[in-house]
């Protein structure tokens, strides 16, 4: 909140300064006019639609054959400027263009219904290499809209279009940039994302700065690519290998970079996933939109479905802190949609209506340094709800997160990620950290939500997942001391813990241990119970007297309800990433010894939380230093 005093005395050693605000040259390129994706596997419909007719799409430009029509109104082809209008200090966008032959140039809008009108159009005749420009003024979209080109040709006419700009006035002074890639032997991944960087390097012209945290044993430097990327990317790109601390310690080493070689509080840490597709012109549209921000903002990028290329994760996000719920879709926001398709009443998948987000993944997401000084770092959390815990802690600061449309990356499915992982873990205790650093933390409430999980995972038969909340409830009681060495410790016993359950691996269906395969059989749920309390009892009293309706059978993933796989002996289930099963057997011994220990630090939890809440509370001073950073990074 404004006014709120800072948990650290942020201070920046003196050294090397390698970011400096800088004069603008011209107008702010706020985004790129692109006709075609980054990889053969995007569709071009993500940037362009031909409606009408022939036309040959490139990604810098477009060519229209006689009696042709393409719109822009599109994923990347839209300017946000619903967001400009709420966010920014512009007061108009031009779209220039280079153009050559004949046809119509038209600059559509919408708003937050969706309804089309034109706001400025073009004529040209027998062009050749002509810089047109079409004005839009940012003073009708609070609500929602956005504006978007639209080219056309009549009987007899072709047209070029190409050099397309989105620009606003620039501000006085550019901030500097630092793009952040966290990484750990994903060597071949990285390699790709710093290659698209580098070829469009000369675009990217607010960006000064690239590092890259290899937390691997198998590092991008050893790649054949590497010396040829770190030649073009010149003295932009600074490599660092450092201890594994995660996602967190990964993202948080360019902020303490930048903060060690910053000569103004006005620059931007860019986060970057290092397995993520990555659209170069994200890096353009993040930056051009923080810099004329009215006052500094987290803003995010929007995360694309990577096997399913033409779906946008989610429109805006937000968590439910007490009850551990991330990944919520704000009101009227997209969620897992098509982009080239269209909503339950038949109108285009856009996000026309304006959203306001709790917090944005660190897929991309873009923080300005002042947000640094205010609230300190992250918090050592290894990875899991870091971003979430810093979007909440900034907003109580005064600074937002703002999840930006049409600045996309594509990351792998989360759907398509099985959650008895031992990362869960981290996601539990992290959740449990973050609510009592940022929610009433009804402890009553805390309670119930943590029963109810653990009394599903036991009627599932999962019991290394049991094992891991448990653990992540007594971790958390720890108190804040569990945080002191950045999760190594942490990462290590929970997968030693797991290890001695067998349904937490993965196996080939062919070759289940034990279970010949052709005795595996299909056994489909039934309908989710209208009376689930009941069926709650029936199948915790079955469980307990040792009833079962099946003794053995195949489930597949999206059927593997507590209600169903409940009634098994041994259920096969599909893992979520489709590669293999998990063998869930009814143990009896386990189940009893775990639902023990369970309501015992759930009570405990319940009784003590209060008390561990403030030791956080008193402990996030020193968490979120720089010199315990500095200490992590053994520097």
């Amino acid at each position: 909140m404004p006014g709120k005093a800072a948990p650290v005395a942020e201070a920046a050693p003196a050294g090397e300064t390698r970011f400096a605000e800088h004069a603008p040259e011209g107008r702010l390129t706020a985004q790129r006019g692109l006709y075609a994706g980054p990889a053969p596997i995007v569709s071009k419909d993500m940037y362009a639609e031909v409606v009408q007719g022939n036309a040959q799409r490139e990604r810098g430009s477009v060519v229209l054959e006689p009696s042709a029509k393409v719109t822009g109104n599109t994923y990347f082809g839209r300017f946000p400027a619903s967001y400009w209008q709420r966010w920014t200090t512009a007061t108009e966008v031009k779209a220039e263009a280079v153009v050559t032959g004949d046809g119509l140039l038209s600059l559509g809008a919408s708003d937050m219904l969706g309804d089309p009108r034109v706001v400025d159009a073009q004529q040209v005749s027998g062009a050749k290499g002509v810089k047109i420009e079409l004005t839009g003024k940012l003073d009708k979209f609070h609500d929602g809209g956005a504006l978007w080109l639209d080219f056309e040709t009549e009987a007899g006419q072709t047209l070029r279009v190409e050099q397309v700009r989105w620009t606003v006035d620039a501000p006085e002074t550019i901030r500097p940039t630092a793009v952040t890639i966290c990484t750990m032997n994903r060597a071949d991944d990285c390699l790709k994302n710093l290659q698209a960087l580098a070829a469009d390097v000369s675009s990217l012209d607010t960006l000064d700065a690239i590092y890259v945290a290899d937390q691997g044993t198998d590092l991008v430097e050893s790649r054949e690519g590497f010396e040829q990327v770190a030649k073009d990317l010149g003295e932009k790109l600074h490599y660092i290998k450092q201890p594994n601390l995660g996602g967190a310690g990964g993202f948080t080493r360019g902020l303490y970079e930048v903060a060690g070689h910053t000569a103004t509080e006005h620059a931007n840490v860019l986060f970057m996933d290092d397995d993520v597709l990555l659209e170069p012109d994200l890096v353009v549209r993040m930056t051009a939109f923080s810099n004329r921000a009215a006052n500094p903002i987290i803003v995010g990028g929007q995360m694309l479905n990577l096997l399913h290329p033409n779906q946008l994760h989610v429109g805006a996000e937000y968590a439910r802190l007490n009850t551990l719920e991330p990944g919520q879709p704000v009101q009227h926001s997209l969620s897992t949609a098509d982009l080239l398709g269209v909503d339950e009443d038949g109108n285009p998948n856009r996000q026309e209506r304006r959203l306001d987000a709790g917090y944005n993944g660190w897929w991309s997401c873009l923080i300005p340094y002042e947000v640094v000084k205010a609230i300190g770092y992250p918090l050592p959390f290894f990875f899991q709800w870091d971003d979430a815990e810093y979007s909440y802690r900034a907003r109580e600061y005064g600074f937002p997160t703002v999840t930006l449309p049409g600045a996309g990356v594509w990351h792998a499915d989360f759907h398509w990620k099985d959650w008895d992982e031992w990362h869960r873990y981290f996601n539990l205790r992290n959740s449990i950290i973050t609510a009592a650093l940022h929610s009433p933390f009804n402890l009553n409430l805390l309670s119930r939500v943590l029963m109810a999980q653990l009394v599903r995972y036991l009627l599932g038969m999962q019991y290394g997942l049991s094992a891991t909340l448990i653990k992540a409830v007594e971790d958390f009681l720890e108190g804040p001391e569990i945080l002191r060495d950045g999760g190594v410790e942490a990462m290590k016993e929970i997968r030693r813990i797991r290890d001695a359950y067998p349904e937490t691996k993965r196996h080939k269906a062919t070759d289940v241990p034990g279970i010949a395969s052709n005795d595996i059989g299909i056994i489909n749920s039934a309908p989710r119970p209208s009376m689930q309390r009941l069926v709650l009892i029936k199948r915790i009293l079955d469980k307990v007297l040792g009833r079962s309706r099946f003794g053995l059978g195949a489930v597949p993933v999206d059927e593997a309800h507590w209600w169903h796989v409940a009634l098994f002996d041994t259920a096969v289930v599909t893992d979520a990433s489709q590669e293999g099963v998990r063998v869930r057997t009814y143990d009896k011994v386990k189940m009893f010894d775990l639902a023990k220990r369970g309501a015992k630090v759930i009570n405990r939890l319940r009784k003590e939380g209060a008390s561990v809440q403030e030791q956080y509370k008193r402990a996030m001073p020193e968490l979120t230093s720089r010199e315990n950073w500095k200490r992590l990074y053994e520097l």
